[in-house]
């Protein structure tokens, strides 16, 4: 069931749909799942990459490093734009720690070393923005998240409750309130 809000289709599973990441099960797979393209950017978060990209460089892998140096940091594919990846796998941004994929641009936004903290469809998953209007709001199922919807459960809560920060960054609070009052209450 889609809830349209006037101006936006939401996937009402967002809120009815509990989940919380479990890194330490997954092994931070959202980083690194299978695919042709990495995951969504937009063209200012492209510029903001470029102003920051000497201070991300130093968190990522040597073979990271020589994929942005000689293929660059996206892809745009027929105007979809989107994060290069290393094997059509893990995103050029990940490193590892203790056998865990994780963020170069989490990172160094939690070392103070910039203020962009990621890319939204990245700081927004399991939430997809699609649409030819770049208006339809989705649950995006992977297996590899499975362990994130029994941490949700068991935690008491949805995937709207936790990306609340990244609906309020990217729509701003006015829109998670109109999401909470108009389908979390109904869901």
């Amino acid at each position: 069931m889609i809830y349209n809000n006037k101006n936006y289709y939401i996937d009402d599973r967002i809120v009815k749909i509990n989940f919380a990441c479990d890194l330490i099960k997954c092994k931070g797979a959202c980083c690194t799942i299978n695919g042709a393209i990495g995951a969504p950017i937009t063209g200012p978060e492209i510029n903001e990459i470029n102003n920051i990209i000497n201070i991300i460089i130093n968190y990522v892998p040597d073979v990271n490093k020589k994929i942005i140096s000689e293929e660059g940091f996206y892809k745009n594919i027929e105007g979809d734009l989107s994060l290069n990846n290393v094997n059509d796998r893990e995103c050029v941004f990940a490193y590892y720690e203790s056998g865990i994929a994780k963020c170069a641009f989490q990172k160094a936004f939690n070392e103070g070393e910039t203020v962009f903290k990621k890319p939204i469809s990245c700081e927004l998953f399991p939430i997809r923005i699609s649409g030819k209007n770049k208006d339809t709001l989705r649950y995006e199922k992977f297996y590899e998240c499975d362990d994130a919807l029994v941490k949700g459960k068991n935690e008491n809560l949805t995937i709207l409750e936790y990306v609340k920060d990244a609906v309020i960054r990217k729509f701003g609070y006015g829109f998670y309130e109109i999401l909470v009052k108009n389908i979390y209450y109904e869901a």
